[in-house]
């Protein structure tokens, strides 16, 4: 059912960015991996006496003393840096922020990081942090960290950077699209308290969902925003708009949860990887909390991941609309294998496919209806207005009005809705979204009259 929690929770974050919330946590044993079938079982001693050799150089000629254990320790995280951009070995600290991260607080800046060119990337912003109130935007560059250049750093040591105290300040150096020069931007530190879901009407009977990431409650948050929506409507909502913009991602287990809570059967999602306890399946259960009404689903470059899960379980059902830009594309799911009491490794283990056995790997979700993010700007009180016919000297009335004369007669140029038009400034996208649902709300209601 929608609220019942799954046995196994899966990490598909997006990259390994601590100061933004950890997503998620799959509790594995470690084990022991059997090479394939068709795999060499031999050991390449060649390649492992060229480790030991630089292994030794190392300690021997390095300009300052190094531990084995230190050395060690960077090789691991060499190894899996290697290997993809989320796989990642997670010291005591890190182990410890990324389970308490899914309860939704943290210490940060409030965003979701990944390395791009030897540069620290941002994401996506996330809502109500210090990071999206100073106005960051997904796709800019960060080189400078209080005046230290990000190029050849680690992610774990910028990011290790922008953490602190609350209430100190970090100033990050950023290059965006568009901008002709590198500008600072000074952030104050917080503890960030993440609302996964908030929730608003828009119109009379058309409702507005916003899930700004997934974690543990997130499932139980939106059923119980859907409920307070009925309660404001007094009565079945027409429509509803949900917003994963700039979503990074979160917990698999919530991500099925939210699909299932708007679909009456068949799959969500699969996940697929070369050992077969990889291999799983996830099904909706009975009940749309909708009761079939229409859905518009936002997505832009920062929804990924879990949010792409949602947007493209829906989309193949053909439960929703989905609206705006092409998503991120990560379509990998990532597993945390405790090493040891203190420490674990994040490792991708499996990719994950829609119902219709799509890859979003490195492709995004398509939106069925690509919408840019534009601003516009009202037209201001004295500027030309059309003639109409209630305008005119002694224009004939409208005998269904029972106004004769009156040119103050219901007139939509004069009237206006101020929520309207200030929705149409602030968020383009979402007043098409709303839009949308008008006109598909009506068409159904036409034909539940046929």
């Amino acid at each position: 059912m929608h609220a019942a929690p799954l046995v196994l929770a899966l990490l598909i974050t997006l990259p390994p960015a601590l100061l933004s919330p950890p997503q998620g946590l799959a509790v594995e044993t470690a084990r022991t991996v059997a090479p394939s079938k068709g795999e060499s079982e031999e050991l390449p001693l060649k390649d492992l006496r060229t480790f030991a050799e630089v292994f030794g150089r190392i300690k021997h000629d390095f300009v300052e003393p190094v531990s084995d254990r230190e050395l060690i320790q960077h090789a691991i995280r060499g190894m899996l840096a290697g290997l993809d951009p989320h796989s990642a070995f997670l010291t005591a600290d890190e182990y410890k922020d990324l389970k308490v991260g899914t309860t939704g607080e943290f210490g940060g800046l409030g965003i979701e990081v990944g390395l791009e060119d030897g540069f620290v990337k941002v994401v996506a912003p996330i809502d109500d942090t210090p990071a999206q109130r100073a106005g960051l935007q997904t796709g800019d560059l960060i080189i400078r960290l209080d005046e230290k250049p990000v190029k050849g750093m680690t992610l774990n040591e910028a990011v290790n950077l922008m953490r602190g105290k609350p209430g100190s300040v970090v100033s990050l150096m950023i290059v965006r699209e568009g901008v002709d020069k590198p500008f600072v931007v000074k952030l104050m530190r917080a503890v960030i308290h993440v609302a996964s879901v908030k929730s608003r009407i828009l119109d009379p009977g058309f409702g507005y969902l916003r899930i700004s990431q997934f974690q543990a409650r997130t499932s139980e948050d939106v059923l119980k925003a859907v409920a307070r929506l009925k309660e404001e409507t007094k009565g079945p909502i027409k429509g509803l708009v949900m917003d994963l913009r700039n979503n990074p991602g979160g917990i698999l287990n919530a991500a099925v949860a939210v699909s299932d809570a708007f679909l009456e059967d068949g799959l969500i999602v699969y996940t697929e990887g070369r050992n077969a306890d990889s291999r799983l399946e996830f099904r909706a259960g009975p009940d749309d909390i909708l009761s079939g009404a229409p859905v518009v689903v936002l997505i832009n470059g920062g929804s990924a991941s879990a949010s792409e899960i949602v947007a493209g379980a829906l989309q193949d059902h053909k439960r929703a609309v989905v609206m705006g830009g092409q998503s991120f594309g990560k379509g990998s799911v990532q597993t945390i294998i405790p090493v040891d009491q203190d420490t674990a490794l994040k490792l991708t283990t499996a990719r994950y496919y829609t119902p219709s056995g799509r890859s979003i790997q490195a492709e995004g979700i398509t939106p069925d209806i690509r919408l840019e993010q534009v601003k516009l700007k009202a037209s201001e009180e004295g500027d030309f207005k059309p003639l109409k016919e209630s305008d005119l000297a002694r224009h004939l009335g409208n005998e269904d009005s029972g106004d004769e004369h009156s040119s103050k007669a219901s007139n939509p140029s004069r009237s206006g809705r101020p929520s309207s038009k200030s929705l149409i400034e602030s968020d383009f996208q979402l007043s098409e979204a709303l839009n949308l649902l008008k006109g598909l709300d009506l068409m159904r209601r036409r034909q539940a009259r046929l």
